[in-house]
């Protein structure tokens, strides 16, 4: 079952079975709740996980979307949005094994920062 937990370790989550996609998103939002020029995510349907630890705090950040964060640490733990009412996405960078995630794309790629140049040869959408 894979796990993940926040930078102090106070909040965490697991799931079951097999991510529904693993893929990186370069939108502006998750460059800025990150301080990162990309955000690798896990998308897992509702049902299949749980919170573990303290309970995060979450951010409405724009209309429809959620961004759960550990109340201790500040760390990024989620993303939830309308648009995908089915799942959640979690930071793969915090995956106890984060060798396990596999991107098969990179999202917002028309938001991604010029001096960003990833050495793959992954799908980009817009």
């Amino acid at each position: 079952m894979p796990r993940g937990h926040c930078l102090c370790g106070k909040t965490g989550f697991e799931y079951e079975g097999p991510p529904n996609w693993q893929g990186w998103c370069h939108c502006e939002s998750c460059r800025r709740q990150t301080a990162s020029p990309a955000t690798a995510f896990v998308g897992v349907n509702h049902g299949q996980w749980k919170w573990t630890g303290d309970l995060p705090r979450f951010y409405v950040s724009s209309p429809g979307v959620k961004r759960w964060f550990c109340g201790t640490c500040g760390a990024p733990a989620a993303f939830e949005s309308d648009k995908n009412p089915d799942e959640i996405h979690f930071y793969a960078a915090l995956l106890d094994d984060p060798t396990v995630f596999k991107p098969t794309h990179r999202d917002f790629w028309s938001e991604h920062l010029p001096w960003d140049v990833p050495g793959d040869n992954l799908p980009k959408t817009n």
